[in-house]
């Protein structure tokens, strides 16, 4: 059977949008000869649509959206369509919408199946708005029997995971069900289909390929997976489709973190693109290169998806902002960056020209706007409540705290969104300043830790210098006082950063992460007290881009007034 697996990058709400780009894709799939055209998860609406979903008017534009897609199939010779989309639930009683698998063919919606394991954890919401399946079936298309699953629905192999999240497992039950077939049909060649939306995380295709190849060789099955790519809000889907033969082997690939069609032949084993060309599946990116995709995917989609087209992003001279305005310019082009630079008279003159430099290798725009006399008005005005009282933090959140709001006049002035500069390492512990360095539209290194800020700069360098390689070798600085140094507040990044992956990403205890990198566990106790101090200032954040398993944001809920024992 010749399947399309058709990897979109559909918006949220766009019905029209993504009716177009579904058709556009499937007249791809019939070029090629495919029987089937496979799209994501919610295709129809985006994923995730959230409280959409308890709009009625939402469901029913989905339902003709749907019913437009359908229409097109009843062309002599089209493909069928698999696709996915909101339905209104059946039940009386219970939630109200269903999370649904349709399959389009002649001109009609032939076979429904909704998806039965909603998930309810880490950035996963399901249970809040979908009706879960009671049982699902078996259907065929031109003689094929499939079986159709929903993202979560095929991730609960108990051969496969030490600790199954649900005690049923869906594609166990379809696979039982292939035995009671007539005989002309349980003989066929089984086929597991998955539509998926699945967030990226730093090592997920890896582990997504290995999950769906056990699989595959557990039900001696072909196992097809098509997953969204594109970012939506924090999320980064990173498509990386899959065709996994039932000996476990891939044989076709999407593109990571690109949209792409890809025709695979369960009959021969052949997967090719647009002109039928046979091609080889992806070798996965490395780490570095995938976050790097990942930060840019999500930077544009993000900026496009909001209705903008530039972005500003404040210039210090540091290795953060230097790596954001790489990003934004990969994403957006040079046209629409600007970088701004800002120094104050604790700025040294080898940052200003550090910016400057930056700015001319990446082709922007540059202006500087020094803030010593708006910071000496603001000294001034403050001095008869601050008399007395030595130069402190209040002074230096001042600085950053000018900087943001020339940085949204400029952004309200030109319509362009603010890009904030913080990564993971000082979000967790605090060492940001609310209404300063945070203030912006998308914290696109939010969930990137300092000593990977390092890394892939690295990566953007390695054809050309891009970020300058002073900025590279200089001491961490927020540049605020004299003489300032990062390790004048906390650990070296290279101690720190291992502390907190521990306890934000994997829930270590203090004595844990002590035992286990072999530092002091009160110098662990002291890094775990700043992180928990600062819940405040997380949730007052810019939406943080996700790139590892667990990120600031809705994947992460902790509350703020809390007193906890670390």
């Amino acid at each position: 059977m010749k399947i399309a697996l058709a990897q979109i990058n559909p918006t949220v709400g766009d019905f029209a949008g993504n009716t177009k780009k579904i058709l556009e894709y499937a007249v791809r799939a019939e070029e090629l000869g495919a029987r089937l055209a496979v799209f994501p998860e919610l295709a129809v609406c985006g994923y995730p649509p959230a409280d959409f979903l308890e709009k009625d008017v939402f469901v029913a534009r989905a339902g003709e959206a749907v019913a437009e897609i359908a229409a097109w199939t009843a062309g002599a010779g089209r493909p069928a369509i698999l696709c996915g989309t909101v339905m209104p639930a059946t039940s009386p009683v219970g939630k109200q919408v269903r999370n649904v698998a349709v399959l389009l063919s002649e001109g009609r919606v032939s076979f429904v199946q909704q998806k039965m394991l909603l998930p309810f954890y880490d950035v996963f919401d399901e249970q809040r708005y979908f009706e879960p399946a009671a049982q699902q079936t078996l259907t065929c298309v031109g003689g094929e029997p499939l079986a159709i699953t929903v993202c979560e629905d095929a991730w609960n192999d108990k051969g496969f995971w030490p600790r199954p999240m649900y005690k049923v497992d869906p594609v166990e039950a379809l696979m039982g069900q292939w035995e009671t077939l007539p005989k002309e049909l349980a003989g066929r060649q089984r086929i597991i289909l998955n539509i998926s939306a699945s967030p990226y995380w730093q090592g997920k295709p890896q582990v997504r390929q290995r999950m769906l190849a056990a699989l595959a060789q557990r039900h001696g099955a072909y196992v097809v997976m098509v997953n969204q790519v594109g970012g939506n809000d924090s999320l980064v889907f990173d498509g990386s489709s899959l065709a996994i033969r039932p000996d476990g082997e891939l044989v076709a690939r999407g593109a990571s973190f690109a949209e792409d069609l890809v025709v695979f032949d369960t009959e021969c084993d052949v997967a090719g693109t647009q002109g039928d060309e046979s091609v080889p599946a992806d070798a996965v990116v490395d780490e570095v290169g995938a976050t790097w995709q990942a930060l840019v995917l999500g930077t544009r989609d993000y900026v496009t998806k909001c209705g903008f087209k530039k972005v500003l992003v404040g210039l210090s001279g540091g290795i953060d902002s230097a790596l954001v305005a790489a990003i934004a310019v990969e994403a957006l082009g040079a046209e629409n960056v600007l970088g701004v630079g800002m120094p104050s008279e604790y700025s040294s003159l080898g940052s200003i020209e550090d910016a400057r430099r930056l700015a001319k290798n990446l082709g922007i725009r540059f202006e500087l706007l020094p803030i010593h006399d708006v910071f000496a008005q603001y000294q001034s005005v403050l001095k008869p409540l601050f008399a007395g009282t030595p130069f402190g933090l209040a002074e230096e959140n001042l600085q950053s705290r000018i900087r943001g709001t020339l940085l949204m006049a400029l952004s309200n002035k030109f319509g362009a969104l603010v890009l904030t500069t913080g990564n993971k390492s000082e979000m967790s512990v605090g060492y940001c300043t609310l209404y300063g360095d945070m203030v912006g539209a998308l914290a696109v290194i939010g969930d990137v830790m300092k000593t990977k800020v390092y890394a892939l700069s690295r990566y953007v360098n390695q054809r050309r210098e891009v970020i300058p390689w002073e900025t590279m070798e200089k001491a961490p600085s927020a540049e605020l006082r004299p003489e300032q140094r990062d390790t004048d507040s906390l650990p070296p990044y290279e101690v720190l950063d291992p502390i907190l992956e521990a306890y934000v990403e994997r829930y270590c205890s203090a004595e844990q992460i002590a035992a286990e990198q072999g530092v002091d566990v009160e110098l662990v106790r002291s890094v775990l007290k700043l992180v928990e101090q600062s819940e405040y200032k997380r949730q007052q954040a810019a939406p943080v881009l996700k790139v590892t398993r667990k990120s600031f944001g809705m994947g992460r809920r902790f509350p703020i007034a809390v007193k906890v024992q670390v």
